[in-house]
């Protein structure tokens, strides 16, 4: 898998969907001799497309992530209701929100097309399972297949359907937490106690993901038993990086609790504290993409003003590790 992935070391460039990872950031992670995957999350088939295409100009090995259904629905009462409680900062920022709910699946179906077109080395998935066609057909094209999990319940079911290794998250990551149950998510061991649960249970590959930001922690997720460890907070700051102005200003200004929230997304993710989570964390429902869709105005309209206060600040425990340098200089500091 780490071949695939064109590394040499046993660390990853995370896929970090809404910006950070760019195509400069996974060639300059390849180029240092570590693997890397694009984020497809968000983005639209097309543009899909064009950054694999741009990767695979300077290198052959690389994975592509994307997210899977299902979705959480919304409670559409519940949404109104929360919708009502933003409207001011909406008009704060002169942006509309929607009126009823987006229940959309990201493009999945044509992203998959996309995939099977272009043939990415790895494949990996996040929130859900493929079903047993996806699993054929990416096989048939030649991808391997990755699955994020967060219990050892969620890997049996990934080794079920197919996988060929796991990127296993802990919930100290930032971001999404990638739970198939963020209804009901499961336990939230640290790294290591997770990765050895989940070793215990099944017979996969494993990629460790969450929290980390040190050489230590790189050394403790392969003890545990990782084949590699994956990061993706510690690379927000990177020059490669695509992370807005504002995401990047949190990261900076040492703010050093994090809390994980669904009030951004509807769904559980970690993130630095900030006004919207002190006005709004814990006032709307679960409720996965409906309320990435409805936060989403205000979001962009802050990053465009490079406001800290108003932005998702993604991040994980190893946080207070991210810095502005080449990505190249930050992943060989990870180096057990």
């Amino acid at each position: 898998m780490l071949e695939l992935l064109g590394s040499s070391q046993p660390v990853v460039a995370a896929p970090m969907a809404g910006g950070p990872t760019t195509p400069a950031l996974v060639v300059a992670a390849a180029d240092a001799g570590f693997g890397g995957f694009l984020a497809a999350g968000y983005k639209s088939p097309e543009t899909v497309a064009a950054e694999i295409q741009e990767v695979r100009r300077r290198t052959p090995a690389f994975g592509v992530n994307l997210f899977a259904p299902p979705v959480v629905p919304v409670d559409p009462a519940a949404y109104a209701a929360y919708r009502e409680l933003l409207l001011p900062l909406a008009e704060r920022y002169g942006v509309e929100l929607p009126d009823v709910p987006v229940e959309d699946d990201d493009h999945w179906r044509d992203k998959l097309d996309v995939l099977a077109e272009l043939t990415p080395p790895v494949v990996s998935f996040t929130f859900g399972l493929p079903d047993a066609g996806v699993v054929a057909g990416l096989r048939r094209a030649g991808c391997r297949l990755v699955q994020t999990v967060t219990s050892p319940r969620e890997a049996r079911q990934a080794a079920e359907a197919g996988m060929d290794a796991l990127a296993v998250q802990s919930a100290e990551a930032g971001g999404h937490w990638g739970t198939l149950s963020p209804v009901a998510p499961p336990p939230r061991p640290a790294l290591p106690d997770l990765v050895r649960a989940v070793r215990a249970v099944v017979d996969l590959p494993v990629l460790a993901a969450g929290g980390v930001g040190t050489a230590d922690d790189v050394r403790s997720g392969l003890s545990a038993g990782a084949q590699a460890v994956v990061v993706g907070t510690v690379l927000l700051l990177a020059d490669e990086a695509g992370t807005n102005p504002g995401h990047r200003a949190g990261l900076a200004d040492g703010r050093s609790r994090r809390v994980t929230t669904a009030a951004f997304s509807g769904r559980p993710a970690g993130a630095l504290p900030n006004e919207f989570l002190a006005a709004y964390d814990g006032r709307g429902p679960l409720g996965y993409p409906a309320l990435h869709h409805l936060t989403s105005p205000i979001r962009r309209a802050a990053a465009a003003a490079a406001d800290p206060e108003h932005v998702n600040l993604w991040a994980g425990t190893g946080h207070r590790h991210a810095r502005a340098a080449p990505a190249a200089e930050i992943l060989r500091g990870l180096l057990p």
